[in-house]
């Protein structure tokens, strides 16, 4: 065979003759055409892991992660990732995951796979079941969604970041020894844990269509973390039945959580100017009285109208305002996922509201590259109009009725009488690794305070003078 026949000059290609070089040049025109920049002033990191994306319930089950894919998706297409610190997440470790859950459900969890499972009354006890199932790459699934929140949790601490986004995380629902609610490891807890090592104060706001339970339940009895859920509530027929008004902590006043676990518990089918009112008159002046150090904010897509397990008609902007309302407070903010199950709108809330942290204003009409772009109907747009039209469920939040919420929880903060610093906490036996340290803050804070005083008080007489 002659040397030309296997043997050819090699030409670069020219921008544009490739699909890759094609795929370069639209995001490249989409980051001109939506403005996307780094934010001036403060940076924002973007926390996942792909392997957790491909993770499977089952069929039949609601929780899709996929939607996870669709996120991204989206958020390259518009050129968002231009804009923010891109962060490969690693599974959170055994000893990090028993900072609050059990070392018996963590092992359960390692250990049992579709293939070795039975439920026995043992098993029973961790919850495992049809909202909850055990399926293949089940452990490396919440692990790695945990391992995301820790990393994004630490980019805030080390002030890396002013906001971090874990679209993978946000769920609410796990116990400390139990899985609930499509949730195994509580990825939110866990994250504010790491933040108390460095903040006094976190509020936590939860606006998925649930009750943030599992993260009410972990902070119950401390007030250096205050927890705020917006949420439909009826004990009987809505999961998890908790949450009413009048759950505000401990009924011991005496007890440090007393009156810092707040709830905003909603009737069917509020819609977004309701929603978006009621949202900035009670985070307002709980952000006012509390005076937290950093935020979580839990950014449940299943309180979108027409989700297939919701029942608000909430569009995706008014959901939006919400985050924006809690970006002004400029303070470091944790950006989690959780519920949602329309896929499809949940990667458009997720990726309209990845924008709205970086100060983007971006197109509603998605970009035409988009990967997936079918999956999204024929009008394509970001903006459909989920909570204006073939409502499934009639409004029954009456305007006296949203009202008398506001007054509830402001009647609550009044109890509390100033944001609580780290010194005068009790910190329960669940925030072991927390405490410690801060009693050596507190330790090493003394120790100087006595190094001053006694150096001011040579030669002035006896000791306590300058008290």
């Amino acid at each position: 065979m002659a040397k030309s026949a296997i043997v050819h000059d090699y030409h670069h290609p020219q921008p544009g003759s490739t699909p890759t070089f094609t795929l370069d040049e639209k995001v490249q025109r989409a980051i001109l055409q939506n403005g996307i920049e780094r934010p001036k002033g403060y940076t924002v990191s973007y926390h996942g892991n792909p392997a957790v994306e491909r993770q499977h319930f089952g069929e039949r089950h609601p929780m899709k992660p996929w939607r996870l894919t669709l996120t991204n998706k989206i958020v390259l297409a518009y050129g968002m990732h231009d804009a923010m610190d891109l962060y490969l997440s690693r599974a959170a470790t055994n000893q990090e995951l028993t900072e609050f859950h059990t070392e018996d459900y963590i092992d359960f969890l390692q250990r049992t796979t579709p293939d070795n499972f039975s439920v026995t009354p043992d098993d029973n006890r961790f919850n495992i079941g049809d909202d909850c199932p055990i399926f293949d790459g089940l452990y490396t699934y919440a692990s790695l969604y945990a391992g995301a929140s820790l990393d994004a949790a630490r980019k805030l601490t080390n002030h890396q970041s002013l906001i971090a986004i874990n679209w993978s995380g946000g769920l609410h629902h796990a116990k400390k020894s139990e899985a609930s609610g499509f949730c195994y490891i509580n990825d939110i807890v866990l994250s504010i844990l790491q933040l108390l090592r460095h903040h006094p104060r976190v509020l936590y706001i939860d606006i998925d269509v649930h009750h943030g339970d599992g993260v009410e339940q972990a902070f119950w009895s401390t007030d250096r973390v205050m927890t705020l859920s917006f949420h439909k509530y009826c004990k009987e027929t809505f999961f998890p039945g908790t949450g009413p008004l009048d759950s505000t902590g401990p009924p011991n006043p005496s007890n440090p959580g007393a009156h810092h676990s707040l709830n905003v518990p909603l009737h069917d089918g509020i819609e977004d100017e309701q929603y978006t009112r009621l949202f900035a008159d009670i985070v307002g002046p709980a952000v006012a009285t509390y005076n937290p150090t950093a935020i979580v904010l839990q950014c449940g897509a299943d309180s979108l109208g027409g989700d297939r397990l919701g029942c608000f008609n909430l569009g995706i902007k008014a959901h939006g305002a919400c985050l924006a309302f809690v970006k002004k407070f400029n303070l470091p903010t944790l950006v989690l996922g959780g519920g949602g199950y329309t896929p499809r709108n949940v990667a458009r809330l997720w990726a309209y509201e990845t924008s709205l942290c970086i100060g983007a204003e971006v197109h509603d009409k998605m970009p035409s590259h988009t990967p997936f772009l079918e999956y999204f109907e024929d009008n394509r747009t970001l903006f459909p109009p989920l909570g204006q039209f073939n409502k499934k469920f009639e409004n029954r939040n009456t305007p006296k009725y949203l009202q008398s919420l506001v007054v509830g929880i402001r009647e609550s903060l009044r109890y509390l009488e100033g944001s609580p610093s780290v010194q005068m906490q009790h910190i329960p036996p669940d925030l072991g690794p927390v405490r410690e340290e801060v009693d050596e803050e507190i330790r090493r804070e003394r120790e100087e305070e006595e190094g001053a005083r006694r150096q001011k008080e040579r030669g002035r007489g006896v000791r306590g003078e300058l008290c």
